[in-house]
């Protein structure tokens, strides 16, 4: 007999703060998702909390929007108090939240086409 399969929409959360240091304006965000443009968001992402109780989730950040340009990828749980300068001494300007491990491959990949796996959400 098959069994039902469910699939958790909590993880990851994605906390962001229009201000540095966790502080202004805030949204949550769950399940998995790209940003095309933080600027769209809250008049911009300065900060970020990323949770996941996957260690191998991933968060990808990126220095141009539509996931393009150099991209910084890190691994479970994260607090970002500020995302000015952080790749390459350029500031972020979009975003993958993942609660599964992306590899480089399927990185590269979204950054060439544009396009998320299935199951993520575009923002």
């Amino acid at each position: 007999m098959p069994q039902d399969v469910h699939i958790s929409q909590n993880f990851p959360r994605l906390t962001v703060w229009d201000e540095e240091n966790f502080r202004g304006n805030r949204r949550v965000f769950t399940g998995n998702l790209g940003i095309r443009r933080i600027d769209n968001i809250l008049n911009g992402i300065e900060s970020l909390r990323f949770f996941s109780t996957n260690p191998n989730a991933t968060l990808v950040l990126f220095a141009r929007p539509r996931f393009r340009g150099a991209f910084l990828v890190l691994r479970g749980n994260r607090r970002l108090r500020d995302l000015d300068n952080l790749i390459g001494g350029r500031d972020v300007e979009s975003l993958i939240s993942s609660n599964r491990r992306l590899t480089l491959e399927e990185i590269r990949r979204i950054r060439r086409t544009g396009t998320l796996p299935p199951g993520f959400r575009v923002i």
